[in-house]
């Protein structure tokens, strides 16, 4: 059974299903928080904002923060789980689509299960297979 959360992002909690993962991600974005944010990822996980550029860490959190600036939610619809042991590879549609800002794409994301049964980000890749 996957774990409830909720929108504060004091509150915000992981899943342990992890083709809801993605979900939990939009949650924890359209709270505008990038502590919440943060949270859904593995500590030296990678998000690759620009296509051939990943970042980890502060960076990382600073990338968020960008996404976040744009002041419109994220829609997400996956696609395709595809999970071995602890480890899920997620194909994940995605829009942040408001009346000044369209951005989208199709993720290839990794997600692993941590010691506590719980799903996070090591690989966040949103622009799956875009070339740099």
């Amino acid at each position: 059974m996957a774990s409830e959360f909720t929108s504060h992002p004091d509150s915000l909690a992981l899943t342990d299903d992890p083709g809801h993962h993605p979900a939990v991600f939009a949650r924890a974005f359209n709270t505008g928080d990038v502590a919440a944010v943060e949270r859904v990822y593995e500590p030296g996980a990678i998000l690759v904002p620009t296509p051939g550029s990943p970042v980890t860490g502060a960076a990382r959190a600073a990338a968020n923060r960008r996404f976040l600036d744009l002041g419109v939610p994220i829609d997400v619809r996956l696609r395709h789980a595809y999970v071995v042991d602890d480890l899920a590879l997620l194909i994940v549609d995605w829009t942040i689509d408001g009346r000044d800002t369209r951005v989208g794409g199709t993720a290839t994301d990794v997600a692993r299960r941590g010691t506590d049964g719980l799903w996070r980000y090591v690989i966040d890749n949103p622009f799956g297979t875009a070339a740099p």
